[in-house]
């Protein structure tokens, strides 16, 4: 029990039993690794806004780090023809993403005069690298074998992104599961080089349209085509905040990256990733 004059705050404490004594005991920061994860951020520049901009691409990539892990299982259950998990784990991605699109609000606080004071110390580093973002582009099904080479001079980075790049995406399970449930989906849509887009198929929107049309028959599939246009939905609006965050900082110069900057995100907004799902619409 607390002392009878203890401050009310310290007495709450006292009185909960908490434990105050972690000398012998892995404490919160010990599990999360917060020291390496807390001093890893080591401005190169005196600007004051650089470490908004660590901290924003940081926290951005770990974020990815868990959509990976949780893509990673969902499209392995939508292999296995196991959708109830796989939703599970898809409308986690979709969340993640949401956190992705916010994290451009925080970034957007930073004025043009304040980047071009770190900018210069950025050199050609740029998200453009990113090895993680890469990988998910891949597992959904936006292949690009020029997107390789930026990873080419690590070969443990390299091997992670050829592996998604060589795999089929998450729209080629998907299917795949189609035809596997009785549903016409073309033979060049179930076997081919999968480091190659998928092309939009009209036999492909017939069969989506079979299933969007009795809903109550093909509940789950129906389900999985809802759960991809969220989360495509939920990319978009990411593209869509990247290209008006950076056009707010930097206008038009180029990126650090080697790219045109806005003009090759606006390029970008265009790519659409399960077009038969979008396209049925306008047939129902």
């Amino acid at each position: 029990m607390s002392e009878p004059n203890a401050p009310r705050t310290e007495a709450i404490v006292i009185d909960e039993q908490a434990r105050l004594d972690f000398s012998n005991a892995m404490t919160y920061g010990d599990y999360l690794q917060l020291d390496a994860i807390l001093n890893a951020q080591k401005p190169l520049s005196p600007a004051h806004d650089e470490m908004l901009f660590i901290i924003q691409h940081q926290t951005s990539e770990l974020w990815m780090k868990l959509m990976l892990h949780e893509l990673r299982v969902a499209m392995a259950h939508v292999g296995r023809d196991e959708l109830p998990p796989a939703f599970k784990q898809l409308s986690r991605v979709s969340r993640i993403m949401e956190q992705l699109v916010h994290a451009w609000d925080v970034l957007a606080t930073m004025t043009p005069p304040e980047y071009s004071a770190l900018r210069p110390y950025l050199a050609q580093s740029s998200g453009f690298q990113s090895y993680q973002y890469r990988a998910i582009e891949f597992s959904l099904g936006n292949k690009n074998a020029a997107m390789l080479k930026p990873h080419a001079h690590r070969a443990d980075l390299l091997e992670q992104v050829q592996v998604a790049y060589a795999a089929p995406s998450l729209y080629d399970l998907s299917l795949r599961l189609l035809a596997h449930r009785g549903l016409s989906i073309p033979a060049a849509c179930l076997e081919r080089d999968w480091t190659q887009a998928h092309v939009e198929h009209d036999a492909v929107k017939e069969a989506w349209l079979v299933v969007y049309r009795a809903p109550e028959k093909h509940w789950d599939l129906y389900q999985l085509a809802e759960e991809l246009a969220d989360l495509e939905d939920a990319f978009r609006l990411w593209r869509f905040r990247h290209l008006t965050t950076v056009e707010r900082i930097i206008g038009f110069k180029r990126g650090t990256g080697g790219t045109g900057g806005v003009s090759y995100l606006r390029k970008m907004l265009d790519t659409v990733l399960f077009p038969e799902i979008w396209h049925l619409r306008t047939d129902l």
